[in-house]
């Protein structure tokens, strides 16, 4: 027996209705994703499932002792609540009485009033049968690892998304509903939640534009498309595959409902004019024809992101020289951090939330100036900075003036184009266009950055947190266009699969306050990070070898009077290992300037760019050891 049906949902907003007379079944124990394209109706259908909204028509039916709670999209409000007290409010017949004794126990003023205050709201609890409540909120700020008397003010978009979390679990739901529950979090916080979600022993129904949550969490999924439900085994790519071939069966029958039509209405207009009477069935089929093809709902358009060629310049993008940023002497962020970005690179920066991410990046693009050390940037660099914030959209500026600044075309690709055109490549219709920005969802101002960002001249993306609120399809047009970019990437990302897709470099703020620089992506720093947490005494990281030369660098060392036979021999043969080298890198580089090369798949290109960047490392390396051994 089902644990929660819907029957015959029906749910509008405007023209065509989000949801149309759906039917669903939740089992027990279920961990159902919902996906869909932005604006589907996903959120919308939560809220429903959570009777915090109510739909048009339709029933749920569901047990009377059923429980449902949902964490929304939305973090809750930075005020002056302690994390305690909004933990709490999800316990709503208790959650006052609960707070009034947390908050007793807290004072440091105890007299007579204090005393009998607390007995009161100690009994009251009695009577309520709260002490199992009390104990519950307890269990759950500690399974969280949550401040309990910190200030909701006082903490990050990151803890603040922790507390919603809490306050849904503390009412031990046997329905938790999780809208995006990775926005906001760092890649540590992300893992996690989903060893928590894994072991949650109820039902979940969860919304996430993060597929590597996805593959791991979802028992089933949950297709929400023009209104309608599709459920699909939990296999993620077999979904891909399914979908796709739905969509091109639809596609043919939709071409056959229009051919018909149009036969029938040319069979129209030619018996008015041969006949007086005419087959009054077939009229009215044709009527009813009419009206099946005006309430058809098509699939929208995949967005068609376009960016900019940039312009080409030297190997040489940013050069950073053991730079170190902090605001005191005692706190630094970055400490002799050095590394060099070329041309074509594809560099990701993870680590926790206030580690010092977003610093770093503005450190190497100049919009910050390092305390210690020195940035230096090719003479040709454009840089367009996507920001997460969004600071760089006008709220009060409609979508066209965002992107245009008072003009009707923006060049894109050496050609002239509408913005309206333009902008619908983004997935922005013209009545969208007109509207203010601060009406966009947190979906379309990403959208609308992204098409700011892309119609500027530019040979370096900067990126941080992109992928905020995007759907999957939008995700993965993004990742195409920035696999094809022939300019460099730094990219700030929570998006395990996202960064393995595309990085060729990973740039990670490690547990012990080091930076480490790799060669790949997220999964390929993860596979060298575990045994070096695991065994201290293993190999150092590459930022702990580069310590450590340096520190022998600024030794004092005996010069031999020359060099042994081997030492020798490997002086020899550098100059045709650097030669050699330089040769795969400029037959790769020009494969890359092919665009016939690019109607490989994502995977071989993926791959040939981390083989680049490892050609580019070992390249660097022989000339760092043809240097000592030629001193």
């Amino acid at each position: 027996m089902p644990l929660l049906t819907l029957k015959n949902i029906y749910f509008s907003v405007g023209q065509f209705p989000l949801l149309d007379y759906v039917n669903l079944d939740i089992e027990l124990k279920e961990r159902i994703a919902l996906i869909g394209r932005n604006g589907e109706g996903k959120s919308t259908l939560l809220k429903i499932l959570s009777q915090s909204i109510h739909p048009d028509a339709g029933e749920i039916i569901k047990p009377g002792y059923l429980k449902v709670s949902m964490l929304a999209q939305d973090l809750p409000e930075a005020n002056e609540t302690t994390v305690y007290e909004t933990v709490a409010q999800g316990l709503a017949n208790l959650s006052n009485l609960l707070i009034q004794y947390h908050q007793l126990l807290a004072a440091t003023h105890h007299d007579e009033s204090w005393m009998n205050q607390l007995n009161y709201v100690q009994q009251e609890i009695d009577v309520n049968d709260g002490w199992q409540i009390q104990q519950r909120i307890e269990r759950v700020i500690q399974d969280l690892n949550l401040p309990a008397d910190k200030r909701m003010d006082e903490l990050s978009g990151g803890w603040r998304r922790r507390v919603a979390l809490a306050q849904a679990l503390v009412q031990e739901p046997d329905i938790l509903l999780l809208d995006e529950p990775t926005n906001h979090l760092d890649l540590t916080a992300i893992e996690w939640l989903e060893k928590m979600l894994l072991n949650y022993p109820k039902t979940i129904i969860f919304i996430t534009h993060d597929r590597a949550l996805l593959r791991k969490l979802a028992t089933r999924i949950l297709e929400l498309d023009r209104g309608k439900l599709t459920s699909y085994p939990p296999d993620y790519d077999n979904y891909l595959r399914r979908k796709e071939e739905a969509l091109e069966a639809e596609e043919r029958q939709n071409a056959l409902f229009d051919k018909k039509l149009s036969d029938e209405e040319v069979w129209i207009r030619q018996g008015i004019k041969a006949r007086r009477t005419r087959n009054e069935g077939r009229v009215r089929a044709l009527k009813a024809l009419r009206e099946e093809r005006k309430l058809r709902r098509t699939i929208k358009e995949k967005p068609k992101f376009e960016v900019n060629d940039p312009v080409m310049g030297g190997k040489m993008v940013i050069q950073a020289n053991e730079i170190s940023f902090g605001y005191s002497e005692k706190n630094k962020l970055i400490h002799d951090f050095s590394f060099n970005i070329q041309r074509g690179d594809k560099v990701a920066i993870v680590g926790p939330n206030g580690s010092g991410k977003t610093t770093l990046l503005k450190l190497l693009i100049g919009q910050l100036k390092p305390t210690q050390g020195s940035v230096k940037q090719s003479p040709v660099n454009q840089i367009a900075f996507f920001d997460q914030n969004r600071e760089h959209l006008n709220p009060d500026d409609t979508v066209m003036a965002n992107v245009a600044e008072g003009d009707d075309t923006i060049e894109i690709q050496g050609k002239k184009k509408h913005v309206i055109g333009y902008l619908g490549d983004f997935l922005f219709s013209p009545a969208k266009c007109r509207a203010l920005a601060k009406t966009l969802s947190g979906g379309e101002q990403n959208r609308l950055m992204l098409a700011k960002l892309f119609a500027k001249p530019a040979n370096v993306l900067v990126l941080d947190e992109p992928t905020n609120d995007l759907d999957i399809e939008s995700l993965d047009v993004l990742e195409t266009l920035l696999l094809n970019y022939q300019g460099t990437v730094i990219i700030i990302s929570h998006d395990r699969e996202f960064i393995d897709n595309i990085a060729t470099h990973c740039i990670a703020f490690e547990q012990d306050n080091t930076i480490s620089i790799n060669v790949g992506g997220y999964t390929d720093w993860l596979q060298r990070a575990k045994p070096l947490i695991a065994n201290k005494s293993s190999a150092p990281l590459k930022s702990e070898k580069q310590a450590t030369q340096k520190q022998e660098a600024t030794q004092p060392v005996t010069k031999s009077k020359k060099l042994s036979f081997n030492e020798q021999k490997e002086l020899t043969e550098l100059p045709a290992k650097i030669e050699a080298l330089e040769s795969k890198i400029a037959a790769l580089e020009s494969q890359f300037s092919d665009p016939a090369y690019y109607a490989k798949s994502k995977d071989e290109i993926a791959i040939a760019n981390k083989a680049l960047a490892s050609l580019k490392d070992e390249l660097v390396a022989a000339y760092a050891r043809w240097e000592v051994l030629d001193s």
